[in-house]
Order: structure tokens, then sequence, then C-alpha cells
């Protein structure tokens, strides 16, 4: 394919032919091929990035195709693996691109053995386990990545430099996330689409080299009573931050950070242990799960909620037992898609 196909990217004085160069020469590792994942993958593609690394666990449903892009009606149907949809469609839109796709769990062993090399992190997850992996590894290896979270029509990203911002640690301190899942409050395709906006443009601005006109703020907004607030995040850098701080050990590369599971003996049961104990408001997630439509019983001590073949019971500490499966990713993935 020749110059033409970058022409109009290349016109944009930022980027230029030098800048369209260096996207070229560069490798971005995306986590998650999600809603925003799928959104990312394909606006670097056709950017014309050099390489591209794709890691998802989850395959494709039918309840995906309202927003995730890249996937048809044929790959819910034949239940295709995230990456390996996407690495195809990909390939057909820029076969000058090269991508890789990874089916499974972007684990720390994973992530430690593709970060050399890496360019660029970006955030396509749901789940806040994933993200601090993601902040520790990145912090490592020097590597630069972009947060990016939306449920409903709230979206929020950020752009985290190591040695330079605030980490995602520092952040979840000063600035509480909302706790709401797509699958308890939904997602409209605008919000993906405006997060992954912001993403894409940062994403071109390190690739191409235009590291000084990188935002410095934490963006978030709701596209649906139209609010947008943009915050300086350089004050919330933790001198003392066990990711980013001055005597970093990044706590969440750990096995002592991870969500613990088991299969319980004789049972068609997975146990979920987070790392720490937390303190959950039960009767909250009653009224959300219900608003929700999903079947939810309970006492002042644990509640139980029904979704698809599969129940869940959530105890006030954190702890809860997935039963149905003797699949531990299922029983994570169940999780997560309730508890964020």
């Amino acid at each position: 394919m020749g110059i033409e196909r970058y022409s109009r990217q290349t016109l944009f004085a930022p980027i230029g032919e030098e800048g369209q160069k260096k996207i070229r020469n560069k490798h971005a590792l995306l986590i998650g091929v999600g809603a925003l994942g799928t959104s990312l993958a394909e606006m670097l593609t056709r950017a014309g990035i050099g390489r591209l690394t794709l890691i998802d666990r989850d395959y494709v449903e039918e309840s995906n195709l309202q927003r995730q892009q890249l996937f048809s009606e044929e790959d819910a149907l034949q239940k295709w693996p995230k990456a390996e949809a996407a690495r195809q469609r990909l390939s057909s839109i820029n076969k000058d691109v090269e991508i890789q796709a990874i089916t499974g769990e972007a684990d720390f062993s994973l992530l430690e053995k593709l970060a050399p090399g890496t360019d660029l992190i970006l955030d396509g997850t749901d789940n806040f386990e994933t993200r601090f992996l993601i902040n520790d590894i990145a912090h490592k290896f020097s590597i630069p990545w972009i947060f990016g979270a939306c449920v409903g029509s709230f979206g929020a990203t950020y752009t985290i430099l190591p040695g330079k911002t605030p980490c995602l640690h520092c952040l979840i301190k000063k600035l509480p996330m909302k706790g709401q899942t797509c699958d308890t409050v939904g997602i409209i395709a605008p919000t993906v689409h405006m997060v992954t906006a912001y993403q894409a443009a940062e994403s071109l601005k390190i690739l191409s080299g235009s590291m000084e006109d990188l935002r410095n703020t934490y963006v978030t907004f709701d596209l649906w009573s139209n609010q947008t607030l943009s915050l300086k995040a350089d004050s919330m850098k933790d001198p003392a931050c066990l990711t980013c701080g001055e005597n970093p050990v990044y706590p969440f590369l750990s096995d002592e950070s991870k969500l613990k599971t088991a299969v319980l003996c004789g049972r068609d049961t997975v146990q979920i242990r987070p790392a720490s104990k937390m303190a959950i408001s039960l009767e909250m997630l009653v009224l959300e799960w219900r608003s929700a439509g999903y079947e939810v019983s309970g006492n002042p001590y644990l509640i139980s909620v029904k979704k698809n073949n599969s129940r869940m019971v959530l105890f006030k500490d954190g702890r809860a037992l997935v039963h149905g499966t003797k699949e531990i990713m299922e029983a994570k993935k169940l999780y997560h898609s309730l508890m964020g």
C-alpha cells in the first residue's frame, strides 16, 4: 500500500511524515479486546502502527455486538475468541500491520515476557485487578500506558507516564471510581467511542513522539447528563506510593495481590477471595442487581444472585462462591461482570 493511504494523517502537521515513520516502527500492547479494545485496535491499525499485540481471555457473545465494533453475528454464533476474531478483521483492514493475538489471561508472567520492546500499553479491560497489574508492569519497565473506563453514559481516561505522572494507585486514593459494571447498569456505544477518542489521540501523540502535547489531566464525562470534568492530577502523586513512589516494590505483581480462587472439592463451585478484605454494602448491591433484572435474595450476611446458568453468593468481606461451574476463568468472568 502506497503513501497515499496515510496522506490525510501526514497532512496533519503535528504528525507529518516523520511522525508517521515513527508510528510505523512502534509496538503497542492492548489488554482487553472488548468495547474499548476493538475501537482502539481499529484506530491504531488504520493509523498504520507497526505492531499490535492483543490479549483477551473471552469469546464473542451476542450481547457484545451492540458496541464491540470488530465482531460479527457469525463470530458470536461460533463463540470465536475475541483476540483471534479481532486479529482476522484487523488483518483485512491493513495487511501491513503485524498483529499478534493471544487468547488467555493477562497475568504477570505473560506481561513480563511481552514488556521488553513494547512502546505503549493500552487499557481495554473491565476490572481493576488487571488494571493494577498493568500499572505495576508499566512502571517496572517504564512504559507509558493509557487508562480508560466506561459504564452507562459515564467515561474516564488518563495518560500515565512512569516517573512523571501519578500512577493509577495514586489516583484511586483521591478519586473513588464508580463500582458499577456494564452488566448491572448497561452501556451505550457513544460512551465507548468518547473514551477511545481520548485514548487513541494520546496514543498517536506518544507513538509519533509528540510527548509535549500529551494531556496532563484526568478526564471524566457523562454524555447523558452533558457533564465533563478535567482535573489536574499532578498533585495526586504520592511519594510513598508502592508503585510509583520513591521506593517502589510493585505490590500488584505479587501473588498476594491477586484474587484467590479454588475449586471446592466435590462441588460445581469456585470460591473467589479478594486480595484484601472489603467492606461491601450488600443493600446497595441488591438494589443495583435487581434493577438490572437479576434474581437476588439474601440476608444481613450474604446475598445470592442468579445470572444465566450460574449463581453467585457474595459475603460482606468480598468473598464469593460461584455455583454451577468448575472453571476458574468462567467464575472470574461472572465475578468481574457483577463486581467490576
